[in-house]
This record gives structure tokens, sequence and C-alpha cells, in this order.
């Protein structure tokens, strides 16, 4: 066997094991909602996650042009609206049910980039299962908060975008902890209005700093270490499972059980991620390889 795929089965494990403490903290925000609020949870996340990136980076402040510090700011204004819209659908919507909308996004993005015809044909199945989503009944899902759901979708599609671009102004971390710098300076009026005097509960800040920790520090440190093991291609389908992490991870910790038609929505949109990635590696491949 060969190095490489002596490294592929951990880094496999690595990538379920960050999606798996996501949706826990997940799961944990939502139990912190009814105290301190969608807006006071995105709060917590990103100032703590803003606190610990810093410390892990030490971002340097000086040397970047003022292109590099744009592309800061409008990522941070991402994460910001990425994560309140997120937060705000989960008020209102299942675990499983939000985060197979918000994975619309990646998907829409990731469709429109390829170039190949068949690409619709998975645009065609993530369709299907959007509306087999709603087959256990539309009335269950509350309108705003799919209309959230579907921001945040939009939301990451340009949190790719914008971390692609700061991603290559910025060495290693720096950017994301700029980045996540400033979108805690954007939540922490929101926050603080929406959470009041539950912020002054040391368990409370404590819990926020776990949440912090669970969706943000470990997801990121286990994933920068399998993308140096697995092909890109091979990372992102292993993301387009997220929807089913996050429905097991609701029905566990939350008590949230979904409909089966509801669950076979889940599953087409998986199927069709997968496919999607499966696609655009193809076609990347082949644009690669030298005309005979």
């Amino acid at each position: 066997m060969t190095r490489g795929g002596a490294g592929t089965t951990p880094a496999i494990l690595l990538v379920v094991a960050g999606l798996a403490c996501q949706e826990v903290g997940a799961s944990l925000a939502v139990l912190l909602f009814p105290t301190v609020g969608p807006l006071g949870m995105v709060m917590l996340r990103l100032v703590f996650s803003a606190v610990i990136l810093l410390l892990i980076a030490r971002p340097t402040l000086r040397g970047h042009s003022r292109h590099a510090w744009t592309g800061v700011v409008w990522f941070g204004v991402v994460l910001a609206t990425m994560n309140a819209l997120f937060y705000l659908a989960l008020e209102r919507l299942p675990l499983g049910v939000t985060v197979t909308i918000e994975v619309l996004g990646p998907l829409v993005l990731s469709i429109v980039a390829s170039k190949r015809g068949s690409a619709w044909l998975w645009a065609l199945l993530a369709l299907v299962g959007v509306v087999a989503l709603g087959g256990g009944g539309w009335d269950r899902l509350d309108p705003l908060g799919v209309l959230f759901a579907l921001g945040a979708a939009a939301s990451w599609a340009f949190y790719i975008l914008a971390s692609a671009r700061v991603g290559q102004a910025f060495p290693k971390l720096d950017g994301l902890a700029l980045a996540m710098a400033v979108g805690a300076v954007l939540a922490l009026p929101f926050g603080v209005a929406d959470a009041g005097p539950a912020l002054l509960r040391v368990e409370i800040v404590a819990l926020g700093a776990a949440v912090a920790v669970l969706s943000s520090t470990i997801p990121y440190a286990l994933e920068l270490v399998a993308l140096r093991r697995l092909p890109a291609a091979a990372f992102a389908i292993l993301m387009s499972l997220a929807p089913a992490t996050a429905a097991l991870a609701g029905f566990i910790f939350l008590g949230q059980h979904l409909a089966w038609l509801e669950i076979v929505g889940i599953a087409l949109v998986i199927a069709a991620s997968i496919g999607a990635v499966q696609s655009s590696a193809r076609a990347a491949r082949e644009a690669a390889e030298p005309l005979a």
C-alpha cells in the first residue's frame, strides 16, 4: 500500500470527526437559544472563535494592500451574516433540514462553475430532494426559517469565494483570524442586545466558548490536517455528508424526528452534492490532460 493510501483512512476519520464536532456544537447552540437567543449565540461563537484563531495565528497587520484588507472585511461580513442566518434558521427548523438547505449554496456554486451539461442533472436531483424535504408537510417547515436557511446557503457560496480571495492574500490562518475578528465586532451589538443579562452568567459564557471550539476550532484544525492527505474532490464528497450527520445529531441530542420523505430529501441532496463534486473533478482532469 502506498503512503497516500495509508494516510487516506485516518484522513477520512478526521473529516468525519470534524463534521460530528460541528453538529454537536450546533445542537448545543440550539439548547442555549432560550437563554441567549440565536444572535447572542452567534456573537459568543464568533468572539471566542476570533480570540482562539488570533492567539494561534498571531497575524501581522503590516504589509498588506488595501485590496487585501477589503477582502478581509468582506470575508468578516460574510462570516457574520452566514452564522446569523444559520442560527436564525435553526431556531425555527430541525437541524438536519437546516443544514440540507444550507448545502444548496456550495452545490449550486459547484454546478454553475462546472461547464458540463450533465451538472444540471445534479441540480434537478437536488431540486427533487428539496421538494421531498417538504413532503412530510410543508406546513411543518416554518416559512421564515426556510428563508433564513436559503440566505445561509447563499452566504455559504459567498463564503467559499471570499475564503479563496483571503487565502491568496494572507498566509496560513492569518486572513481567517482577522476576518473572524471583523465578524465578531459586527455581531457584538446584536448579540449583546439578544442575550442581555445572560452574558453575565459564567456557565453560559463557558458553554458559548464550548460551541466555538466544537463548531469552529476543532473542525478547522481537523480539516486542515485532512486536506494534506486527501484529494480536494474526496474531501468535498465527505463534506457533502453534513446533512446526514446534522440529522443524526438533531435526533440524538435534540430529539428531532424527521418524516420519511424528509429523510429521502436529505439523501437526494447528498447524492446530488456527491455527483456534482465528481462531475467537477472529472471536468478538471479532462482540462488538465494534454491534447493528443
